[in-house]
């Protein structure tokens, strides 16, 4: 496996053009994070269903609004970023117009390339990449898998491409599920927490306003210190966690209401629903 962000070296297939199929927030994400990164405007195509969607686009980032099956003819690369359950639909317009030149990366949780590649032209490239919501503020991490004609080339392309919105990890495909479910979901469980956090200093009587900053400004600490010490997690807790005090009280009550397995068995379900979207069950 290997982690990498934003690549330095130029980035010989910033003059090819890419389409985003599916310009939603992920899409628009990566279609930001491009320009930013290099790529022209005037090499970035787009599709969305709304002409509204599509002035606000064109307007917003110099690029060209084209349908599903124009981007399929023009671009080299095409990002597949629509929900799972319109993948299929998706492919059924493009297969005619997609010849085994282009590179296609799939962004939809739960549809291997497998399934992808048997739908369009034979010996077809296609990568599997599950983005994370952070891809929105630049701090994202990308997980990407290569389907079975995905060439070294081509990855580095999907590192490019999402490098720059964040951090990118390669796996085998067999892992994917699992990484859908601990990095893809894995926002919406700290806005949980957050959550429940921000309630609970509610009931110690603190302004919900207070009690938000308090908690926000102890997240992001705490997670700059897991990026920044190299301490294992344990370390760090156990560097708060004074005999007798305050923290080892709280941490017991956590244990004694199941919440470590709890997450363990969320993350689970979320690997579990992850492989019920690549077998078709929606």
């Amino acid at each position: 496996m290997s982690t990498t962000s934003q690549p330095s070296r130029p980035n010989p297939h910033r003059n090819q053009k890419v389409a985003v199929l599916g310009t939603g927030k992920i899409g628009e994400a990566l279609l930001s994070g491009m320009i930013r990164g290099g790529w022209a405007p005037a090499d970035l195509l787009v599709t969305t269903r709304r002409q509204e969607r599509a002035d606000e686009l064109r307007t917003r980032y110099g690029v060209t609004v084209v349908s599903n099956a124009e981007a399929a003819e023009r671009a080299d690369t095409l990002i597949l970023a629509c929900k799972p359950q319109d993948m299929a639909k998706l492919l059924d317009e493009l297969a005619p117009h997609v010849t085994a030149d282009r590179l296609v990366i799939s962004a939809a949780a739960g549809i291997t390339t497998a399934s992808i590649e048997e739908r369009l032209a034979e010996n077809t490239p296609v990568i599997r990449v599950m983005p994370n919501t952070p891809v929105l503020v630049d701090e994202g991490m990308s997980v990407i898998s290569a389907g079975s004609h995905a060439t070294a080339d081509a990855l580095s392309h999907a590192e490019a491409i999402f490098g720059a919105v964040g951090k990118t990890l390669r796996v085998p495909e067999t892992q994917q599920d699992a990484c859908t479910a601990l990095s893809g979901s894995g926002p919406a469980y700290f806005y949980f927490l957050v959550e429940a956090m921000t309630d609970a200093g509610i009931l110690l009587g603190l302004p919900r306003d207070k009690a938000h900053d308090l908690i926000v400004q102890a997240a992001i600490g705490a997670s700059v210190m897991l990026r920044d010490s190299g301490e294992h997690p344990v370390k760090l807790r156990e560097n708060v966690t004074s005999p007798a005090g305050t923290t080892i009280n709280a941490i017991r009550e956590l244990e004694n209401h199941g919440v470590r397995a709890a997450l363990i068995a969320a993350l689970e379900a979320a690997r579990d629903r992850s492989r019920e979207l690549a077998s078709g069950n929606s």
